[in-house]
């Protein structure tokens, strides 16, 4: 698996570098060392590595631009790692109003044309055709190409995000105004990629077409992740525990002793692990074979399970009606294996975990899961690394 290279940190906010990201910077390196062979090759290529870092550091503020103004609305900024493509802003959640997700999207390029306009004005103060000017005009072009690239409206670009937010701002749906983004992003991506054959074809230029081609395979991709998961966000919105939730459980007598019980349950490879004790028509509450195992044995003839109970009332549970973003939410905070889900009689209605809400939204999304899958996600507690429903369910709530 690669991993990225934290170099620092920059307002607080870590800096990682992606191991791809020295293919582009040589490739920047190579351009600008090129084009500058006027001046000789030492200064040259010593300017072609100057020029790299502070294309670099230009993508890195416009990042910053993001991550601050995020941050000034609250939002926890992970990190900003700087790789192929350029550079990308770890933002753990949605803004709250699509003003304030404007705001956001807006603030990078804004930072790029900031910088055109100051180098424009360092370049008229520096002696003319320098190389120090000469480089000044040709950061600042950059800047200027990176805001106006950055603006083609279509997701992942900051102009898909612009576009979200005045779409969600006019259908007031955030979920349909993502999408919508997301397709516009989607068809640029394709755009690019046939450009990007088209000038290889007519041009020969093999390099810049297939550069061309590579930002839109990136688009499509990062476009289609962003609609995927607005589809999830949506469907565990219109899901609740009663649709995920199983009857995996096995209810047993209460008054029954633990002697009975260990002899009926525990040998039985069958047995689904979960119980809940009831009496007189009435559930008692859930038996943790652990707490039995905490018994002597001795006493086993003589307690009975309504000893080793846990009432209704002392263990985590939800309504049926409990949307699956709570239950997500409530079994990562408490770091719990799973709930119990009560009827609106507040009687046991089933039992609900990770593996059964991965399950129903397989049904649900047309995902290829096996019940194998299933039952390592129900035994070590976790979702899949492609499925990080924990991480998902927060940016619900905290939009």
């Amino acid at each position: 698996m690669q991993t990225n290279w934290k170099i620092g940190s920059l307002f607080g906010i870590p800096l990682f570098l992606d191991p791809l990201w020295f293919v582009i910077l040589g490739l920047a390196t190579l351009n600008f060392g090129v084009a500058y062979q006027a001046w000789g090759t030492t200064l040259a290529w010593s300017a072609g590595v100057v020029m790299a870092l502070l294309l670099f550091g230009s993508v890195l503020l416009h990042e910053l631009g993001h991550s601050l103004v995020a941050r000034s609305q609250g939002i926890k900024v992970n990190s900003i790692t700087l790789f192929l493509f350029g550079g990308i802003a770890s933002i753990e959640e949605e803004s709250k109003t699509p003003g304030k997700a404007f705001q956001v999207a807006i603030a990078g390029p804004a930072v790029s044309v900031i910088l055109f306009l100051f180098l424009r004005l360092l370049g008229d103060f520096l002696p003319h055709n320098s190389p120090a000017s000469m480089m000044v005009a040709d950061l600042a072009r950059i800047n200027l190409v990176l805001a106006l690239f950055n603006l083609i409206p279509g997701l992942p670009l900051d102009g898909g995000q612009v576009l979200k937010a005045a779409l969600w701002q006019a259908t007031g749906n955030r979920f349909k105004a993502v999408r919508l983004a997301a397709k516009a992003g989607q068809i640029l991506g394709y755009g690019a990629i046939a450009l990007g054959l088209a000038v290889d074809y007519f041009t020969g230029e093999l390099v810049t077409g297939l550069w061309i081609a590579l930002l839109g395979w990136f688009g499509i991709r990062n476009a289609t992740s962003y609609d995927r998961v607005t589809v999830l966000q949506e469907t565990l919105l219109n899901l609740v525990a009663g649709d995920s939730m199983t009857r995996d459980f096995r209810v047993v007598d209460a008054n029954q002793t633990l002697r009975s019980f260990a002899d009926s349950y525990l040998l039985d490879s069958t047995a689904p692990g979960v119980y809940f004790a009831e009496s007189d028509g009435r559930y008692r509450g859930i038996v943790s074979i652990d707490d039995l195992r905490l018994v002597e044995r001795s006493q086993w003839e003589s307690l009975t399970v309504q000893s080793i109970v846990h009432p209704l009332t002392d263990i985590p549970t939800v309504a049926e009606s409990t949307t699956l973003v709570e239950v997500i939410n409530k079994l990562e905070k408490e770091q719990l294996a799973r709930i119990t889900v009560l009827s609106p009689a507040g009687a046991v209605a089933g039992v609900i975990d990770r593996g059964d809400i991965v399950r129903k939204l397989a049904q649900k999304l047309n995902l290829r899961i096996t019940e194998a899958e299933i039952k390592r996600i129900k035994e070590e507690g976790s979702y899949p690394p492609g499925l990080q429903l924990g991480a998902i369910a927060k940016s619900i709530t905290n939009s």
